[in-house]
């Protein structure tokens, strides 16, 4: 079943996007932070936030490369409360990688995949890019690629990571993981549907308009 359940989600995207604009936003999507156990200790970016953020510092060296003006946005709040959203924690470890502070667009206000979508909007419309490339795990970028079209921004999904089930005749830990990871997904674009039907989404953007 989570095989089954993996296959039909996660979004193949690309993974070696070349076709870089003159002026390019990378949208690295957040996926959590951590406070670990310790008087002093201060949020950091969570075990599955690293696969997106790596992926997105590669794929600025890339644009850079092109001759390309290049930007990242990173988008996402503090919903667990950990003091420090998690633009802010994974700006750390970007700069830490050698992305120029002055190259890195913040929004840390969302607490969500819609709200991702819905506040970078107007960031994006200021900065006019001819290219904008979308960051997120092959798992989430069906959902947010829906949400992201939603607010009529056309990105191009990158995928950071991928899942597979481990095949085992005994019930594996790790496979029921996956499936919740997957069923989060599908409840999401469900309830999204949903509430585009009843006329309940934040009003839509026409397609294109970013």
């Amino acid at each position: 079943m989570p095989s089954w359940m993996l296959h039909h989600l996660q979004h193949t995207g690309v993974n070696d996007f070349n076709a870089w604009g003159a002026r390019n936003v990378i949208v690295l999507l957040g996926a959590g932070t951590v406070r670990p156990e310790g008087r002093d200790a201060v949020a950091e970016a969570n075990m599955f936030a690293y696969g997106r953020i790596v992926e997105s510092a590669r794929l600025y060296q890339q644009c850079r490369h092109s001759g390309g003006d290049c930007k990242i946005e990173i988008s996402g709040g503090d919903p667990r409360g950990l003091g420090l959203s998690e633009a802010v924690v994974y700006r750390r470890v970007l700069v830490d990688l050698a992305i120029p502070q002055a190259d890195v667009i913040m929004e840390p206000s969302s607490m969500n995949t819609l709200q991702n979508a819905q506040f970078s909007q107007p960031l994006l419309r200021a900065y006019r890019p001819d290219r904008i490339v979308l960051v997120s795990s092959a798992t989430h970028l069906c959902r947010a690629e829906l949400y992201f079209r939603h607010f009529g921004i056309d990105a191009t999904p990158v995928r950071a990571d991928w899942l597979t089930a481990t095949w085992s005749i005994l019930p594996q830990s790790y496979n029921f993981t996956l499936a919740d990871v997957a069923l989060h997904e599908y409840l999401g674009m469900a309830r999204y549907r949903l509430y585009q039907w009843m006329g309940s989404n934040v009003k839509a953007t026409a397609p294109g308009a970013v």
